[in-house]
Parts: structure tokens; sequence; C-alpha cells
């Protein structure tokens, strides 16, 4: 099978996310890469539900990864009875698809059908473990084309020469957005905050368009506003854990606040993504708030005096009025008509 990540940066790599092999899943840990290049060993689906809570993967690759933990819950059950092979994958799906509240719904969808694909392959008397990981194999090289094409149209509605304000860490079209920009003879300045507290934009976004060859500058998370003008940025563009079908971007917290900087000096807002069938309405989304101790440190190192609170929300609401575009692997629409893509 052609590989889709082909020519990526090294952490946009299949086995670089999240890969099942000989019983064991490796995740490469993202909370200390590039500093190190580490790899989580999972020796049980549950090894990977913990990981993906405890963020050893973000962004996309908590998917990738509860895909992989599928195919390893299968091979821990393989002996079993097919009803208890069943019941056993049933309540690994479950897990997995439940270890992050905000984004649950995408991984109810991932591991629904591997199930599906482990069942027929145990009828069949083929090896489940080995199906589920050629289906996620299959699946991600979908998504990857896929996301090309979302990045192609992105690429599209920036200057020959300019600059762009990334936020957080998009992934996979972080890395064709460089790719195909540079394809395009395209000379493009990107700007990426930080992304505290896991610092996603500092190490991770900037390190995939380094990786890549691209022209990139590190800022802190409180000087969007300034440098939106400052650096005279063209426009500012992220990717979303969620797109609500009445037009809401659901994405790393900061990004409203970068969306609203843009609207005030008329910078398009370009969020990436397909909207999401099972949220029709914003009313709909868990904004899932994470440990506040993370707030109170960096990179592990205390920051406050004992006894001051932390209060960490994990993401943020962008309302359809300052979003310009939804860019995804049909074009791009309206905020306000996302239900033209559906």
């Amino acid at each position: 099978m052609k590989r889709s990540d082909k020519d990526l940066a090294f952490m946009l790599r299949y086995e670089n996310v999240a890969w099942y092999e000989k019983g064991k899943v490796k995740i490469l840990d993202r909370r200390i890469y590039p500093e190190e290049t580490t790899k989580v060993l999972c020796s049980n689906h549950k090894d990977v539900v913990q990981a993906i809570k405890d963020m050893v993967t973000q962004s996309g690759g908590p998917f990738l990864a509860a895909g992989m933990g599928m195919a390893l819950a299968a091979y821990e059950s393989q002996n079993k009875k097919e009803k208890d092979f069943l019941k056993y994958m049933e309540d690994a799906a479950y897990s997995l698809s439940h270890a992050r509240p905000t984004t649950n719904q995408k991984m109810i969808n991932i591991v629904e059908e591997l199930y599906k694909v482990g069942k027929k392959a145990a009828k069949d008397g083929k090896k489940p473990d080995e199906e589920i990981f050629r289906k996620v194999i299959s699946n991600t090289n979908k998504k990857y084309n896929r996301i090309s094409k979302t990045a192609g149209y992105l690429v599209d509605t920036f200057p020959q020469k300019g600059s762009v304000m990334t936020q957080c860490f998009g992934e996979t079209v972080v890395g064709f957005m460089v790719k195909i920009a540079e394809d395009r003879g395209k000379d493009i300045s990107y700007f990426c905050p930080e992304t505290r507290p896991y610092l996603q934009g500092a190490r991770l976004t900037a390190s995939v368009i380094k990786d890549m060859g691209g022209d990139v500058t590190v800022i802190t998370d409180n000087m969007p506003g300034y440098v939106l003008k400052k650096k005279k940025i063209d426009a500012f563009t992220s990717a979303a854990d969620i797109i609500t079908i009445d037009g809401h971007v659901i994405n790393k917290i900061g990004t409203f606040q970068i969306a609203l900087a843009a609207n005030y000096y008329n910078i398009p807002y370009l969020v990436t993504g397909q909207p999401n069938i099972k949220h029709s309405h914003v009313d709909s989304v868990n904004i899932e708030e994470r440990d506040p101790e993370f707030v109170l440190q960096a990179m592990g190192r205390k920051t406050t005096m004992p006894g001051v609170k932390g209060y960490y929300p994990a993401f943020d609401i962008t309302p359809p009025s300052m979003v310009n575009g939804v860019v995804t692997d049909k074009g791009i629409f309206s905020s306000y008509d996302l239900k033209s893509y559906l």
C-alpha cells in the first residue's frame, strides 16, 4: 500500500504518531518532543487509554492511537471465545473512545468501525488484530489524502509572498500546508504562538514547519494581537477539534482571542476541518477542563507561590461571525452555510 505520509515531517509519519506491532503499541511522547524523541510503550489497550488521557499524544494523534489500541485489544483477546472476545472489544472501544471528553464523538466513529472489522475477521477465521491494523492504515491514508486537499484550498488563499499565523498544532494540515506552499513557489513566513501549558505551537507546529524547511518564528501567547499588525500577517489559520454545523469552532484555548484580534484588523481567520454532523449546535459540545496544576508550572518547573490556584479549560469557542472561511476537502465554505458541505 502506498503511504500518504511520504515526504512529511518526522512526527507526521504513521510510525512516529502511534504504531501497533507484535502485541504492543508505541506512541511518540509529544509532551517532550523535540527535546527528546521518546516513545511510550503500551502493553495493553488500557495503557493506550491512559496515554491519551495523559496527553502523550495530542491534536490528531489520539485518533490514530485509538485505532492502534483497538488492534492491541484484539491481540489481547484473540484466544477468548467469540462471546467473550466481542464483549472485550466492546469494552475496549468504549474506554478508548471516552479517553478525552470533547472529541469522544469522533473517537466513537473510529472504534465502532474497527470493532466491526475485528468481529468480521474473527468470524472469517482471520487474525482480528492484523485486519484492524490494515484498516487503520487504510483509513489514515484516506484521511491524509483528504487533508492534503484541504491544505491545497488553504494555500490558495495565501499571497505569493506573505505571513501566516497558526494556533496550537493542526498536525497533518500543517505539514501539507508547508509542502504545498513550497511546491507552488509561495514564500510564506509562519508565526506560531507557543500554546501553553503544553507548548504545542512551539514544540510541535514549529518543529514540523522547520523540519520541512519552512521559515518559522515562535511567539508567546500574549503577543498575537501586536504581531498580527507589526508583522503584517496575511491570514490566521487553525485546525479544529470540532466545527459545529451552526458554524462555531471549538479549538485549543486561545483560538478565540486570536480570531478576535484578527477580526479587529480585518485579517481573515480560516479554520481547517470538516463540519461535524454529530454536533449540529454548539450547545452539544462538552468543553474539557484539565488539571489546574498544569497552569502553575512551565515544562515541569513550578512558577507560582504555594496556595495560588489555577484554572485550565482546554478549549474555547469562536463564533461563526469571526470565521471567514471553513476550509474543507471540498473547498471553502461560509461558517453560516455548513449544511452545504454535508
